[in-house]
């Protein structure tokens, strides 16, 4: 089950515009940095983000075809801002697991009650 679109409509259009503030420098939040694959405009997209042993895992809430994830996805790249420092980081991978043994425990369980099984992983430079 991912959640909804108008859900996500929702959060681009109200809560993003709150958490632009606190995702910078709180734990298991962060933001990505990706440009537009049409337009080539940079988007900032506040997420929960994890570290991993290489990189970062982000849980995909509304499923692998959100514009962001596409957008990574196209160029490769991005840029993650977490705990007030910036990474380049690239290699992006979809992933699905249903243990989600790439998240934190805590995380994996609310996860599962979600039924959320799509990652994206992305490596640091």
């Amino acid at each position: 089950m991912v959640l909804p679109k108008g859900l996500a409509r929702f959060n681009r259009v109200a809560t993003n515009r709150i958490n632009k503030y606190v995702v910078g420098w709180a734990p298991g939040f962060g933001m990505i940095v990706h440009k537009g694959r049409k337009s080539g405009k940079e988007y900032r997209t506040p997420l929960n983000v994890f570290r991993t042993d290489d990189g970062f895992v982000v849980a995909l809430t509304y499923g692998p075809d959100t514009d962001w994830v596409k957008n990574v996805l196209a160029a490769e790249s991005c840029t993650v801002i977490t705990r007030r420092r910036k990474y380049r980081v690239h290699s992006p991978q979809l992933v699905h697991d249903e243990s989600r043994q790439t998240m934190p425990t805590p995380v994996r369980q609310f996860l599962g009650l979600l039924d959320v099984n799509d990652f994206l992983l992305v490596k640091r430079e």
